[in-house]
């Protein structure tokens, strides 16, 4: 196939079009993949550094002792109720009922 002086006026800038057109497309995929890269670098260092899931902890009341033997008895039958109230909550399937003192 032979070219004539007119088509290579136009053939020629449009091969160098191309590549430069194929050389940027590259330079897009090169740049979204570093771009993707930083993003899931930073995803993960702020995974590392945060709490993602907090177990849920139960209720811990500060008892005085002394405040039992002080108080009048309303008070007493109050506390005794809220400290059921907590032993029923705080009842496990397994955990607490048996202790293994053979090991």
């Amino acid at each position: 196939m032979s070219l004539k002086g007119v088509e290579l006026q136009i053939a020629i800038p449009k091969t160098f079009e191309a590549g430069k057109m194929a050389d940027q497309a590259q330079q897009q995929v090169n740049t979204n993949q570093d771009l993707a890269n930083a993003a899931l670098q930073r995803q993960i260092e702020r995974n590392r550094t945060s709490v993602l899931e907090s177990e849920s902890t139960d209720e811990i009341k500060d008892e005085d002792p002394t405040a039992n033997n002080q108080s009048g008895s309303g008070k007493n039958s109050k506390k005794k109720h809220e400290s059921e109230e907590v032993n029923e909550k705080a009842k496990h399937p397994f955990k607490g009922q048996f202790v293994d003192f053979s090991g």
